[in-house]
Order: C-alpha cells, then structure tokens, then sequence
C-alpha cells in the first residue's frame, strides 16, 4: 500500500449534470506544493453490477441486446445499476432475472472495476443457476447466447462483443474458476 499523502482538495465546483454523471472541477495541491485544477466525472448512481452466470462448470451465459452508444447489438454479460436500498448479490440476482431469465443460488463478489471516478461496477459470480424470469425495462426480448469460458479469444474478437467491462469481467472470472480448480484438486489429494 501507497503510504504518499493524498493531494489537499480547496475547492470543488459543479460544472454540469447529466442524468448518470455530473462534471465537477476540483482544486488540488500536491504534496510538494504544486496546484492544479481538474475536471473529473461524478457519478450520481450508486454504482453497479456485472454478472458472470454460469450454466454449467464451463458455460457461461452472455445476453444479446440493442447497445444506443454503439447503435448495434452487442453480445455481453447481464447488467445494471444498484437500487437504492439494494446490496450488490441483490442487484445481480435482479439483473439476472431481468435480462437473461435466471436466478442464481450462489452468488459471489469476485471484484470490482472503476468505471468512471467514484463508480463502482463490482463483479459477481453466479453458479448454480435456475429458470426465473423478472419483467425488465429492456424494449425488447433479451436473446441469451450461451459461451464455452475456455473460447474467450474467440468472443472477444467478434465486432459484437466490445464492451470492457464484460471483457474484464470474463477474464477474472475465468482466472478466478481456474485457481479454485486447482485448489479443490489439490484438497481431494490431501
């Protein structure tokens, strides 16, 4: 751990809001009395989930849906933000339900990613799946596309499947179910 002194802050302002984010300018000086301005996103939201569902020890399952940024259909992990009120395994068990038609009976934090100053996208496994659908807010029906974990180069190269967060989110994931493998191989060894 860095033990540096963080920057003194004398001043923040507000400079423009959005619906998700705001633009605040904040005034810093540095350990060795350097000043500077920056202007940095805020997140209004509380953050938000990723969910990494597995079908199976080695099935992952990914949605298809109409992507507004990109203006295309992206091929990624079910989504969303926190609800007020809401903990994190709860907002992926709701997203699951809500996008791709699944609820999980073990969830985990594996991670979580900064997406942007102070927002939080935190990474969950979901293992032992079963079929239970919540009514979402998406305009259409949610194709799931299942996905072998071991051809994630494949994924990633498609035009479809840009999207960081997901591409992260699966490669932690992969790492994470690889290394508890070989743990639980090496307990029933003794």
């Amino acid at each position: 751990m860095n033990n540096k002194p963080l920057p003194i802050v004398h001043d923040r302002r507000e400079l423009a809001a959005g619906d998700m984010l705001r633009v605040e300018q904040v005034e810093l000086e540095f350990p060795n009395g350097e000043r500077r301005t920056y202007s940095r996103m805020k997140a209004r939201g509380l953050g938000a989930v990723i969910i990494v569902p597995m079908l199976d020890a080695t099935t992952v399952l990914l949605a298809r849906e109409y992507a507004a940024g990109l203006h295309h259909y992206e091929i990624g992990l079910p989504k969303g933000r926190l609800e007020r009120g809401e903990s994190i395994l709860e907002a992926a068990q709701r997203e699951m339900k809500e996008e791709i038609g699944y609820g999980a009976r073990n969830l985990q934090e594996l991670t979580r990613l900064s997406l942007a100053p102070a927002y939080m996208t935190h990474i969950v496994l979901a293992r032992d799946l079963y079929p239970e659908k919540l009514e979402g807010d998406e305009p259409e029906e949610i194709e799931v596309v299942p996905w072998p974990m071991a051809d994630l180069h494949a994924l990633t190269a498609r035009e479809d499947c840009t999207e960081g967060r997901t591409i992260a989110a699966l490669y932690i994931a992969r790492d994470y179910l690889a290394a508890e493998a070989v743990r639980v191989d090496a307990a029933s060894r003794g």
